[in-house]
């Protein structure tokens, strides 16, 4: 890789900050290995990661920081980092009312079509919010980055800054990476049109569009030839607009192995394991753990759970269900309301199924890292069943840490179905009485198999470690 500067644009920052009980900042890194993947490509070279402010503490130490330059009042082990004080109404309007209550939606296909969406007059003012959200991430761009710097500009929060970008820098190399599916253009149609083109136009303002899977990539490169009636190569994926041609790769993105496993050494997952363990005895455990986000489809998850103590019986009593949850989304009703569903069945179905002796489920809603490896490491079986998902990395971090070769059931409408689906129990995620059947033959698969697919799952899931995964999208702007 040629030592140009590099630039990562992205709305979450590798570092966050809060307060102390003195009133002092604080300031942790971001977990997981996308993170970590990222940062050690870009301290190995002049970088400089821009993002936003996402509490009080963050706008604080934005604000005192010159230039909001992070990394000048901080000690970032190397990192360097712009992160912007974006006002709060243009914020809320970009991330909550367009990236997230329209953009998710929409990519996720998660509308309910016959009453929802309405594009009326204010959503075109949280339009201009989302406008003038990626301006301010060009202009922050714009004004660090050296001659013919490299930028990474990640996902749907930032559609519209490669073309900003192309405009204002042409001596630029951009890159972008979408890390949720992409619509067909049968659903995509659904944004006002104006809108629609404004977003392939803003990425096709990349050099290099990236996708973790061939779906999303042909569903993008379709979008681009039905909407902006660009002359679309869906064989070497390439999208001729504006005179410029953009190539679009698919990078699926795999599990960093060895932090996954430093991080399960520690003695808070030890702890969690023996919670646990006390609390399911010796039965065996399907295993689930996501964020409760609508596109993760928990709830057919558990509706299936209950298909299979009903069609199965010989199951009440050698099996528990781990359900954890990470709650996301809170200000966005229609997760509210999910969450609030979550919880209802998962306390019917104890109520059907429990004795004194026997919780049939364990469904617990907040943020605890420890205790989800705690569970890859138990599981005799992992369930992910989303109804649309760009990847899915719990699908591949599971078999890394699993101790008792856990069967993966695994939802074809997973990104990760891709590399995944030979060596998984595939099932249709608005099937529940298939899944049921999945995991009743999951429970039942003999211990070789078990131990066969369990090693071809690891293999496929450390294809692509994320240092990786960052460094080719980079190489490929070379």
């Amino acid at each position: 890789m040629d030592k140009a500067q590099i630039l990562i644009a992205a709305n979450r920052g590798p570092v966050s900050f809060s307060f102390g009980d003195d009133g002092s900042l604080q300031h942790r890194r971001g977990a997981g290995g996308l993170v970590s993947g990222m940062i050690s490509v870009a301290t190995e070279v002049d970088s400089i990661w821009v993002c936003t402010a996402l509490s009080d503490a963050d706008r604080r130490a934005a604000a005192e920081a010159p230039g909001a330059r992070l990394d000048r009042t901080h000690d970032l082990d190397g990192m360097r980092v712009q992160m912007l004080d974006i006002p709060e109404q243009t914020f809320k309007g970009a991330y909550n009312g367009v990236a997230n209550s329209t953009l998710w939606f929409v990519q996720h296909m998660l509308y309910d079509i016959p009453n929802k969406p309405s594009f009326g007059s204010k959503f075109r003012r949280l339009w201009e919010d989302y406008s003038a959200y990626n301006n301010a991430f060009a202009e922050a761009l714009v004004s660090s980055a050296a001659e013919n710097a490299r930028v990474a500009v990640q996902d749907y929060h930032l559609a519209l800054v490669p073309r900003i970008l192309r405009s204002r820098r042409p001596d630029l190399r951009i890159a972008h990476f979408s890390h949720t599916p992409w619509a067909p253009p049968e659903y995509f149609r659904l944004l006002p049109t104006q809108v629609a083109r404004e977003l392939l136009e803003g990425m096709l303002g990349a050099d290099r569009l990236g996708f973790h899977s061939p779906r999303w990539a042909n569903a993008f490169l379709r979008c681009c030839a039905e909407i902006l009636g660009s002359d679309v190569d869906l064989d070497r994926r390439t999208v001729e607009h504006g005179g410029r041609v953009v190539k679009v790769n698919v990078h699926p993105l795999g599990a960093d192995a060895e932090e996954m496993r430093r991080n399960a050494a520690e003695p808070a997952v030890a702890d969690r394991r023996k919670t646990l363990s006390d609390r399911v005895g010796d039965t065996r455990l399907i295993v689930r753990v996501d964020r409760t986000e609508l596109s993760k489809n928990i709830v057919r998850g558990l509706e299936a759970y209950r298909e299979l103590l009903l069609a199965h019986p010989e199951w009440r009593g050698r099996v528990t269900h781990l359900a954890f949850a990470y709650p996301s989304r809170g200000d966005v009703a229609e997760y509210r309301d999910y969450t609030n569903t979550v919880t209802h069945l998962a306390k019917e179905i104890n109520e059907e199924f429990a004795t004194p002796e026997w919780t049939p489920l364990v469904l617990e809603v907040n943020d605890d890292y420890p205790r989800s490896l705690a569970s890859f490491q138990m599981a005799d079986v992992l369930l992910v069943n989303p109804v649309r998902d760009g990847m899915n990395l719990v699908a591949k971090e599971g078999p890394l840490l699993s101790e008792r070769d856990s069967v993966l059931v695994l939802s074809h409408e997973a990104g990760a179905a891709d590399e995944l689906g030979q060596h998984s129990l595939m099932v249709n995620p608005y099937d529940t009485v298939e899944t049921a059947e999945a995991l009743h033959r999951a429970l039942l698969m003999p211990q070789e198999e078990r131990r066969k697919r369990r090693e071809a799952l690891v293999e496929a899931s450390m294809a692509l470690p994320p240092r990786r995964w960052f460094s080719d999208q980079i190489r490929s702007l070379e």
